[in-house]
């Protein structure tokens, strides 16, 4: 009796300036990547999916499903994953899943971290933060527990102490950053919520990108699709 064939999951996310990659093959991560997102002269984040595939011995034909970093996070970055996320999806026939990329800050430490509740939070600009409180099960199971709003700098202390949690982030008392092999740790949560639609999904931006702002301000009524 020949043996099932493995199921192949790419992740990436890109909610900041570095986007990560990771092949996960049953469960478990077999390769990874990463590429710097901004300040470069051509795209590097595809070249660095296809390094990762390749030294997984996995074609992207073989793909199961993609797992895209939803946010929030970037605007150029998240849409540059989301756009090669769907191609993949799309031109392989594989299912598309989101997972919070405030999840992947903290299911994607390469040394995972003690139990305990964990205010994971990325730059939201305007002196604010991005903010999700998760939590870490003796077992490392991993729950978001709240999505809070955005949180002024002054009132990261606060916010801790109320929720019990420790902060973590680029640049909080725990320096850490999204990684797409978080998404191994989270996938069974991630398959029993569904895939997201192809044709329409789009990443959490957590706010609107400073040129549309910027726009509606002088015309006096939002940007048309």
């Amino acid at each position: 009796m020949s043996e099932a064939a493995p199921s192949w999951t790419l992740s990436l996310d890109a909610s900041t300036y570095v986007g990560t990659v990771a092949v996960i093959r049953d469960g478990d991560v077999v390769a990874e990547g990463q590429a710097v997102m901004r300040g470069e002269r051509e795209e590097r984040l595809m070249p660095a999916v296809v390094a990762a595939l390749g030294q997984a011995g996995c074609a992207a034909r073989d793909l199961t499903r993609v797992m895209c970093g939803a946010g929030p996070g970037s605007f150029t970055s998240l849409r540059i994953a989301g756009a090669i996320a769907k191609g993949l999806a799309l031109a392989n026939g594989a299912a598309l899943f989101a997972v919070p990329s405030l999840m992947l800050i903290v299911a994607g430490q390469k040394v995972p971290l003690a139990s305990g509740r964990y205010l994971a939070m990325l730059d939201a600009m305007r002196g604010e933060r991005h903010a999700a409180l998760i939590e870490v099960g003796s077992l490392r199971e991993y729950h978001e527990i709240e999505r809070l709003p955005r949180l002024p700098e002054a009132g990261i202390h606060a916010a801790c102490a109320r929720l019990g949690a420790r902060a973590i982030g680029p640049r909080e008392e725990l320096v850490a950053f999204p990684h797409a092999r978080g998404a191994a740790l989270v996938l069974s949560r991630l398959l029993s919520s569904g895939p997201v639609p192809l044709d329409d999904w789009e990443p959490d931006y957590g706010r609107l990108p400073e040129a549309q702002v910027k726009w509606e301000a002088s015309h006096g009524r939002g940007l048309p699709n």
